[in-house]
């Protein structure tokens, strides 16, 4: 039986968070990324979406990662995502994103949002291809936001919903596992262990 892993991917604009094409369209796939049939995707990410995608062979992490345990309140199990909106977020824009916004599937639970310049960002950052669209008349800005639950395209209904249209949208880090300096494209493997197991709360 081989050892439970966990890869850490750092996915394009426009791949798939899946292995075959549904849709016929001749999308990218993480088929043309990975060839370990064992493989499964722990927590999707949508193709307009770039950045940390957790692939794993063990149900147990994909399952603590998909659904949270009830204990703590699944903080443990946080997403943090960067997000390039177009303007500039005033303090009631940012404080009803930590206070929770009500969309269609209800009012999301608090988060964690900070208003943070380009020059702070955690890592630096790759061209994008396409670019973003960008208007001379508006200035866009940079926001970290940390969710603890995961409705569809969550993050960018919310900034849409307080009046900050998404740009762009890059996820650093869930549950605990960051990017770091992991180049567009490329991933790691993770063998896991005990701690590892503890900190997804196993």
């Amino acid at each position: 039986m081989s050892t439970s892993s966990l890869i850490i991917f750092n996915k394009p604009y426009g791949v798939q968070s899946q292995f075959r094409d549904d849709s016929n369209n001749n999308h990218t796939t993480l088929s043309q990324y990975f060839t370990d049939k064992s493989l499964r995707v722990a927590g999707r990410l949508d193709a307009a979406s770039e950045g940390l995608l957790i692939l794993t062979n063990d149900g147990r992490v994909n399952k603590a990662i998909t659904h949270p345990p009830k204990a703590n309140a699944g903080r443990k199990q946080g997403k943090t995502y960067l997000v390039q909106v177009e303007g500039v977020p005033t303090p009631e824009q940012l404080k009803a994103l930590q206070n929770g916004v009500v969309l269609k599937d209800g009012k999301t639970i608090p988060a964690e949002v900070k208003h943070i310049s380009a020059d702070d960002l955690p890592m630096p950052l790759w061209q994008r291809d396409p670019p973003i669209r960008e208007r001379k008349s508006v200035p866009d800005s940079w926001l970290m936001i940390t969710i603890y639950e995961g409705k569809n395209r969550q993050v960018r209904r919310m900034t849409a919903h307080v009046g900050l249209p998404c740009l762009r949208l890059i996820r650093w880090s869930v549950a605990g596992f960051k990017l770091n300096d992991l180049a567009v494209g490329e991933s790691i493997r993770i063998h896991l262990d005990s701690a590892h197991f503890q900190q997804l709360g196993i």
